[in-house]
């Protein structure tokens, strides 16, 4: 059993080296899996052909059509200059140099919104892209302020109508906006100390004498687009998209399902942004093929790092994993908080982590009388810390496929705001729910 658990860690920690690497997730995936598997003496036929694929391909057929959509959404303010209209608008009113605020208050806004992350990423890439370059802001710090803004607050906060804020009502019978004043205290310590980190992280990169200095293929695009004599449509229409996918997404999700909603929202952005700015778009070969390219490149990404946590869950030493969790010694809150934190680290997952741990402790700390409020929002709290390792496939995706960016330049600000802040205020919020 030694054995199977040093191969289990291994592979894990292969996953994250080799995504630090800039090693293709697929193929990082794959070979981590492999380890897994044999280290557990599980078949290796079934555990690539059946759970791996399993996973690999239900995330796929649920999101893909999502991640398509955004995808084009990104590409369709970029080519038709909606986000470059949108950057000089925030530039007038706040200032390039602020760019890094107006990119997380963005970001915020739409996932809060109720705008889905993958959406979010590809809807925000282009504006943070322009207000980045104007200000001479390092280009490997648009991840970071992405991911800051779409999920290290908002994601987990009271009233998010993110996935990982609705899963603990199911176990803990609350409701979104469970937590009370702890809650809130929590969100803003995190939206604080996020702020200041990554604001200190930019400024020392800057006084280090860092630049823009864009990826190779981000340059020749901005380069591209500079050749065309364009004007840029007025601000109104160019935030008019955005606006329109965020309240037709809120509107129609009364009566479908999320991610039909997500479609709803996103097919009537996309047509009112080339209704009305049609005139302005330089190529439209390049909004639909480049936007179909980034999308299978998303999707696949996040479906490589789910096949692997799909065949550790079914190893022995992730059972084992999980049993030695659940009975964690201590006060109840931290067996709770580090049984969903340590598994969503595994899976490379937030709502992983919640799937699978709270079934299990839920009817353990509900028989014990503790406050479902509390535990519904210290639940939400743990699933987003150790699920933003470099193999979280968000986190891959937001850096590769949207910014064009490696791990190696772009993660260690998104492990201080994602990961460092997240825990902190995790273990704030035990703290304050275990003494009031």
């Amino acid at each position: 059993m030694i054995l199977a658990f040093i191969g289990f860690f291994v592979g894990l920690a292969l996953l994250m080296y080799f995504t630090m690497k800039g090693m293709n997730i697929i193929f990082a995936a794959l070979i981590s899996s492999i380890i897994v598997a044999l280290s557990n003496q599980l078949s290796l036929e079934k555990a690539l052909t059946e759970n791996y694929m399993a996973g690999f391909t239900s995330y796929f057929a649920s999101w893909f059509l999502v991640y398509l959509l955004g995808a084009v959404f990104g590409k369709i303010m970029e080519e038709t200059g909606a986000a470059d209209s949108i950057a000089n608008w925030v530039k007038r009113v706040i200032g390039a140099k602020h760019a890094v605020l107006a990119v997380v208050i963005a970001c915020s806004v739409m996932a809060y919104g109720g705008v889905s992350v993958a959406i979010v990423a590809f809807a925000a890439y282009p504006i943070a892209l322009s207000l980045f370059r104007e200000g001479n802001i390092p280009h490997r710090f648009i991840p970071a302020a992405i991911i800051f803004g779409s999920i290290s607050f908002t994601m987990t906060s009271p009233g998010s109508p993110e996935v990982q804020n609705l899963i603990p009502m199911e176990f803990f019978g609350t409701k979104p906006t469970a937590g009370g004043w702890i809650a809130l205290v929590v969100a803003i310590s995190i939206m604080v100390m996020g702020g200041f980190a990554l604001k200190f992280m930019v400024d020392r990169a800057i006084k280090r004498g860092e630049q823009f200095d864009a990826p190779q293929a981000v340059l020749d695009n901005i380069e591209r687009l500079q050749k065309v004599e364009r004007k840029l449509p007025p601000t109104f229409f160019a935030i008019l998209p955005l606006a329109l996918v965020v309240i037709t997404l809120n509107v129609s999700a009364q009566f479908i399902s999320s991610v039909a909603a997500a479609l709803v929202g996103l097919f009537v952005g996309c047509a009112v942004a080339l209704l009305t700015m049609r005139k302005y778009a330089t190529k439209y070969d390049t909004m639909f093929t480049k936007g179909a390219e980034n999308a299978v490149i998303a999707t696949v990404n996040i479906c490589a790092v789910v096949g692997f946590g799909a065949v550790a869950k079914e190893t022995p030493s992730f059972q084992m994993i999980v049993d030695a969790l659940v009975g964690m010694p201590g006060m109840a809150y931290v067996g709770l908080a580090g049984a969903v934190t340590i598994i969503a680290g595994i899976t490379g997952s937030a709502s992983g982590g919640l799937g699978i741990a709270l079934p299990i402790l839920a009817p353990i700390y509900n028989a014990q009388g503790l406050d479902p409020n509390a535990m519904h929002r210290i639940s939400a709290l743990a699933s987003g810390g150790l699920d933003s390792l470099p193999h979280n496939g968000y986190i891959v995706t937001t850096i590769r496929a949207v910014s064009n960016e490696t791990h190696d330049r772009a993660y260690k600000p998104v492990f201080v705001i994602s990961v460092v802040v997240s825990m902190i205020a995790l273990m704030l919020a035990i703290l304050l729910y275990s003494i009031f």
